[in-house]
């Protein structure tokens, strides 16, 4: 079976921190390269553990992904764009 997804990598509090949005799975590494093993056994771990349970099928399902195939393909935008928000709201309490 073969999965396509999207992984970014962000520079944090010194390290290098791997997202795939996707999945919300994430990890991290003190370099590029540490990083990207790091995210490729974290969603190893993932699908393991959802083919344990028996919820991968589902899991991709929900995610967006589509099955062609043997191969799972991340769902594409139609559109992206980035854009700045303001908000002069304050946040309200929560008790």
């Amino acid at each position: 079976m073969q999965i396509n997804v999207h992984i970014d990598y962000f520079h944090e509090d010194g390290l290098i921190v791997a997202l795939c949005p996707e999945l919300q799975v994430s990890s991290f590494g003190d370099t590029l390269e540490e990083a990207e093993t790091s995210i490729k056994e974290a969603l190893e771990l993932f699908f393991e553990g959802c083919e344990e349970m028996g919820t991968l099928h589902d899991v991709l399902d929900e995610s967006g992904f589509t099955r062609v195939g043997d191969k799972w393909i991340r769902r594409q935008p139609v559109k992206t764009i980035e854009t700045s928000l303001e908000w002069s709201k304050p946040a309200a309490a929560y008790a």
